[in-house]
């Protein structure tokens, strides 16, 4: 519900503040009072497209504020959590438009796009009047509103998944299609590729095994006389032989010295284990030693051929097993090609045949809800004086998508037997205002929780088609918030809350501003729309019975 609206220094207003009021709010006065300006600055701050100019003349900025109450369940919410600003029960949104055209907002005092305040414009607001486009009179907005009325959202819901389902399910074809034609071209490639890896078997860690026996096998020679001479010099005719002898003599002595050698003697035994461990080092290295020169050249050249496949395919040779393993599953998901495909071409058509049972179970249920709605405006329209009108809810194919496979527009005939056509082209002013007023009050239940403003709605009527366009805005604010900008005594009578709009001149100034009307003044501005601007007292007395009736 709009709460407030406080603006300043727009077009011929220099400052003023609105407090609305659940219900039917009124806004009257002639014609050039500024009407129109306060809905081009409610516009301005929702991020509408408007005029082009509204700073007043000599301003440095315009600026207006409109504050919003927003119950628990409120759409406006999800837009505010989408945008990541405040969640609060009541919104605050504030636009500047500075003299050089600049504009910048805010939502509860966080920046905003003009982008974030169009999706919020959404839906606080409905605007619908004869210059209508963004509401009833838009025929993109028609199938929404027939499935709000007819209360199809978890139909939609369900074509919705549908059509997800079956886009991914279309997806996945799709791109099990391209990789297998990139498959099919690198297929020579591969085959090739695999039977040479699967040729030479390169396993984790074994180009490093490779190299260090390589090396070993090329400094045997320069090593070898060396670790024999250590060999030589560790064993029985040198450390070794040497220690034992050590040992006998010592042991043989050992008596006689009352214990003073025990701790030489068993050193001299622990070194003995360590030579003999050492010496058994060294002739393992003799042995290792000891190769083949045809031995040395496979060692090289299985190095050599896993270092080059490793260059060719751009990886290490450690990683060559792992890669031969991946191009092994693209060969195998080559071969399963087809099998795959057609698994896949089967889940399509079971998407697109749960798709079509979703969204042809999705029309029928429109048909029903369209022969509904269309019973229920025409009831309407009877009191409103159009009881010889046609309304139709026409349902089309269109384009299968997430919202079913229809196009839904609403159209007119104002006479039987004359020709239907889209509301917006059929209807003149006052007729199109009262189909307008009929679809809305049939539809009003969808839009829960939106400000409805109607701009002179009412135009081109009177007298008791006015009455009953009047008695159907108050049907319409019932519970919620209708703005109704008006020239019809009968329509303001029905009012709970009335404004007047008035012209001021100061100066050589031209300036707008708004009064509430009570009492009196109400009673006098209902009969001033009555008979003009002399106001008899016959006029106030029928003032006051349009008022109590």
């Amino acid at each position: 519900m709009l709460r407030a609206l406080e603006i300043r220094d727009m077009l011929i207003i220099d400052r003023l503040d609105l407090v609305f009021q659940p219900g039917l709010n009124v806004l009257t006065g002639e014609t050039g009072a500024g009407k129109s300006i306060l809905l081009d600055s409610l516009g301005f701050v929702l991020g509408w497209r408007g005029r082009a100019e509204l700073v007043r003349r000599g301003a440095d900025q315009g600026e207006v504020v409109a504050e919003f109450e927003l119950r628990p369940d409120h759409p406006a919410r999800a837009v505010l959590r989408e945008a990541g600003l405040p969640e609060e029960d009541v919104l605050i949104l504030r636009r500047v438009n500075s003299a050089d055209g600049r504009k910048t907002a805010w939502v509860n005092d966080r920046r905003v796009s003009g982008e974030v305040l169009r999706q919020l414009s959404d839906v606080l607001v409905e605007l619908h009047g004869q210059q209508d486009d963004r509401g009833l009179l838009d025929p993109k907005a028609h199938r929404d509103l027939l499935d709000a009325y007819g209360d199809l959202g978890a139909r939609r819901e369900g074509v919705r998944a549908a059509w997800r389902d079956l886009g991914a399910q279309r997806k996945a074809r799709a791109a099990a299609e391209a990789a297998q034609a990139a498959l099919r071209a690198e297929e020579e490639f591969l085959r090739h590729a695999v039977a040479e890896l699967d040729a030479l078997d390169p396993q984790p860690g074994e180009e490093v095994e490779l190299d260090a026996r390589r090396r070993m096998m090329q400094g045997a020679e320069r090593i070898r006389e060396d670790i024999a001479k250590a060999a030589e010099a560790l064993g029985l005719n040198g450390a070794e032989g040497a220690a034992g002898d050590a040992l006998r003599w010592l042991e043989g002595a050992a008596e006689r010295a009352e214990g003073q050698l025990d701790e030489a003697i068993a050193a001299i035994g622990r070194a003995l284990v360590e030579l003999d461990e050492a010496g058994r080092g060294v002739l393992r290295c003799l042995e290792a030693l000891d190769f083949n020169p045809v031995e040395l050249e496979a060692v090289e050249e299985r190095l050599f051929a896993i270092r080059g496949l490793a260059r060719k395919h751009g990886v290490l040779a450690d990683d060559l097993a792992g890669f031969a393993e991946g191009l092994r599953g693209q060969l195998a998901a080559l071969d399963r090609g087809d099998a795959d495909m057609r698994a896949l071409a089967a889940a399509v058509a079971e998407a697109e045949r749960v798709y079509g049972a979703e969204a042809e179970a999705l029309s029928l249920a429109r048909a029903e809800a369209a022969a509904r709605l269309d019973r229920a405006v025409i009831a309407e329209l009877a009191p409103l004086k159009m009881e010889r009108a046609v309304f139709t809810t026409e349902i089309g194919r269109a384009e299968p998508g997430a919202s079913g496979q229809d196009e839904v527009v609403f159209r007119v005939a104002t006479n039987p037997g004359a020709p239907s056509g889209p509301l917006a082209k059929i209807a003149s002013g006052g007729e199109l205002s009262r189909f307008l007023l009929a679809l809305k009050v049939c539809l009003t239940g969808t839009n829960s929780g939106v400000t409805m403003i109607f701009d002179e709605i009412d135009r081109g009527v009177g007298g008791a088609t006015a009455d009953a366009v009047g008695r159907r805005l108050a049907q319409l604010a019932a519970g919620g918030q209708v703005l109704v900008v008006t020239h019809s005594p009968q329509v303001a009578a029905r009012g709970a809350h009335h404004w007047r709009v008035e012209k001021r001149v100061e100066g050589e100034e031209t300036l707008s501003t708004v009064r509430a009307m009570r009492g009196g003044d109400r009673v006098d501005e209902i009969a001033r729309m009555l008979s003009g601007e002399r106001i008899t007292p016959e006029a106030r007395a029928a003032a006051e019975a349009l008022m109590e009736g």
